[in-house]
């Protein structure tokens, strides 16, 4: 029996020897996805688990597609081919895969298949299909869309498309979202996308179309037209009512304001970056149309805009605005007309635009603001840097019951004190309880009366980039519980005479670029986290200071100060023991002993002796000289003393 056992055995060796090695796959499965990215594979592996949901093949080196293979894993609902080299793909090969929905095919080479004039054939039931970044020109997606019928996602991103035929979506009439970004589009045949009755986004952004006259597209809800070159958008004169939400027409080339059309339910319009001289909608001169103002007025009528609640006509050249351009906006949350060449904004009690959340009218030139009581009631943040703003009504920001941002850097303004008898064109910003934000930098502000913000629970403070500033003892009174930042940087400020200790929730300050010989002594309250001192005049730092600093502290900016390297024996040993993080350590200098100068981290007890033994053999010799000097001296006296004495008696 032993040897049958063994005779057995041996013949079963014998057979697997000659069987080929079981070769394992290199894919990796999870659940019912199977995933072989990456693998620099030239075909598809033939054995896959059966069932398989989600097949992944991206970024890898196939060049053809045919159905010996593919046409196994019939159950495969999404098929990834993205990043291949795949140039032929055998027609009808998809027909067969009656339960596949998402199809990426983006990233190959199928110009060379299309230049083959040949069908893909019936896309069964895909119902996302990209095809982006393919090379593929005028015509040749025609050979992959023309028996897609339950096509609803289609990407060409990317291609060379210049032209959009009748017939280019004729079979695939159930899209529902189409993306053309980044082609060259500079025609769209009427008709073109008339027959996608379910068509509810379009993205012709990045291509080259001059002109949109007779948009009819009442069933779109999103369109971008940005970064082409249209210098002309109308959509048709008809009574029916558009679905449109969502219009870009940003970067473009648009001297006037778009013909929209009259019924639509319009929420977002981006018209920044065009040639806007105005929002009249026609070449008539803006000059002579807001004279006009029945003519302009009926004009804007026409315009449907109840439902707007987002309006960017940033970066354009329009001078004035006139106040019933607002008048049908009641719903409006955000308003950007920033960097234009508006010189004064108004708003006034017959358009109170109440829905408005931010308003940006930053970077103009405007000299005059005004907000009338009971309007902007809902505003929050305000934009206004880069203007010539200098005299305003002390009270215009106090009458915004929920500001909270205020961005008035790079202008003229002057600070009220907390409750001013006299107003002589200063800005009030205390007793306003919503008031978080407040940048007055770059304003030539000189002074920073007492009690300046008591009662507006400020948590950013920027003051920098007023040089000659003089900041009041009791400025920040009223902050000491809600101010967490604080920046005064170029300031050229020499001294800081204000009790940071006071702000016991103050976390970042930047004091940099000023003349600072000292800091002010911090108490057990501190909270500072953040500290710049960058480019001042501090040689040491106060011992209680730093004692303070070291159980807060975690970041520090301290280059470019005269420091020395033997009166701060605490501060060296917080940056040397590693606790507080200095990015610009490397450039931290200080002067040790003998005026040498040395990086901070590199300074060793031996830097700060005072006297080597040379030294003390000199100062030896010099104090017995001295000594020696001054008993002489003495004894001389004495002697002298001693001499007229004794003549004195002898004469008498």
């Amino acid at each position: 029996m032993g040897a049958s056992f063994w005779l057995i055995l041996v013949v079963v060796n014998d057979v697997a020897a000659f069987m080929p090695p079981q070769q394992s796959s290199p894919c990796e499965v999870v659940q019912m996805d199977v995933f072989c990215n990456d693998k620099n594979l030239r075909s598809i592996p033939d054995k896959l688990p059966p069932g398989i949901k989600k097949l992944d093949l991206s970024r890898n080196l196939l060049q053809n597609l045919t159905q010996e293979v593919l046409a196994v894993y019939t159950s495969v609902h999404h098929l990834n081919l993205h990043s291949n080299k795949i140039n032929f793909i055998q027609p009808g090969i998809f027909k067969t895969l009656t339960n596949l929905q998402v199809l990426d095919l983006s990233r190959n080479n199928l110009d060379a298949f299309a230049a083959l004039k040949k069908d893909v054939g019936r896309l069964t039931s895909v119902e996302s299909l990209d095809l982006s970044d393919n090379g593929l020109y005028t015509g040749m997606s025609d050979y992959f869309l023309r028996d897609a019928p339950a096509l609803m996602n289609l990407s060409l991103d990317g291609n060379s498309l210049t032209k959009i035929d009748k017939s280019t979506f004729a079979g695939s009439s159930a899209l529902k979202k189409i993306n053309l970004h980044n082609n060259v589009i500079l025609e769209i045949k009427e008709g073109a996308f008339e027959s996608l009755s379910n068509l509810s986004e379009l993205d012709l952004s990045m291509n080259s179309i001059t002109c949109i006259t007779d948009f009819n597209l009442s069933q779109l809800k999103l369109l971008n037209l940005s970064k082409n070159s249209l210098e002309l958008f109308q959509a048709i004169d008809i009574d029916t009512e558009y679905e449109l939400l969502y219009l870009d027409l940003r970067e473009n080339k648009i001297p006037y304001f778009p013909v929209l059309p009259k019924m639509n339910r319009l929420m977002y319009l981006d018209l920044s970056r065009n040639r806007l001289r105005g929002v009249n909608i026609s070449d008539t001169a803006e000059e002579s149309s807001f004279k006009d103002q029945d003519g302009l007025s009926k004009s804007i009528s026409q315009q449907d805009l109840s439902q707007l609640l987002y309006l960017d006509m940033s970066f354009n050249q329009i001078r004035s605005l006139p106040s019933f351009f607002f008048d049908r906006m009641m719903l409006l949350e955000t308003l950007n007309i920033s960097n234009n060449c508006l010189e004064t904004f108004s708003v006034g009690h017959e358009t109170p635009l109440n829905s408005l959340k931010t308003l940006d009218l930053s970077f103009n030139a405007m000299q005059n603001l005004s907000f009338e009581h009971n309007t902007l009631l809902s505003l929050e943040s305000l934009y206004l840097q880069g203007n010539y703003l200098s005299s305003l009504d002390s009270s215009i920001f106090s009458r915004l019951p929920h500001i909270r941002e205020l961005h008035l850097q790079q202008n003229y303004l002057t600070i009220c004190e907390s409750q001013p008898q006299v107003s002589h064109g200063c800005v009030s910003f205390s007793s306003m309880p919503t008031l978080q934000y407040l940048s007055l930098s770059v304003n030539s502000l000189e002074v920073v009366p007492q009690y300046a913000f008591y009662g507006s629970p400020l948590q950013v403070l920027d003051l920098a980039g007023n040089p000659g500033i003089s900041i009041h003892k009791y400025a920040f009174w009223g902050l000491e519980t809600s101010l967490t930042l604080l920046t005064l940087k170029e300031n050229h400020l020499q001294s800081l005479n204000t009790d940071l200790s006071v702000l016991i929730n103050l976390r970042f300050v930047d004091l940099s670029i000023n003349r600072l010989t000292s800091l002010p002594l911090l108490n057990k309250d501190s909270s500072i986290e953040f500290l710049n001192l960058r480019n001042n005049s501090l040689v040491t730092l106060e011992y209680n200071t730093v004692v303070v600093l070291e159980g807060t502290l975690k970041t520090l900016y301290v280059s470019s100060n005269p420091l020395s390297c033997c009166s701060n024996p605490r501060f060296l040993n917080m940056v040397q023991a590693s606790n507080v993080k200095i990015p610009d350590l490397a450039s931290v200098t200080c002067l040790d002993s003998k005026n040498v100068e040395i990086n901070i981290a590199n300074v060793l007890q031996d830097h700060c002796k005072t006297l080597d033994s040379k030294s003390l053999n000199i100062l030896i010799v010099v104090v017995t000289s001295v000594g020696l000097i001054v008993v002489l001296v003495v004894a001389f006296k004495l002697c002298h003393m001693k001499r007229r004495r004794h003549s004195s008696s002898f004469k008498a």
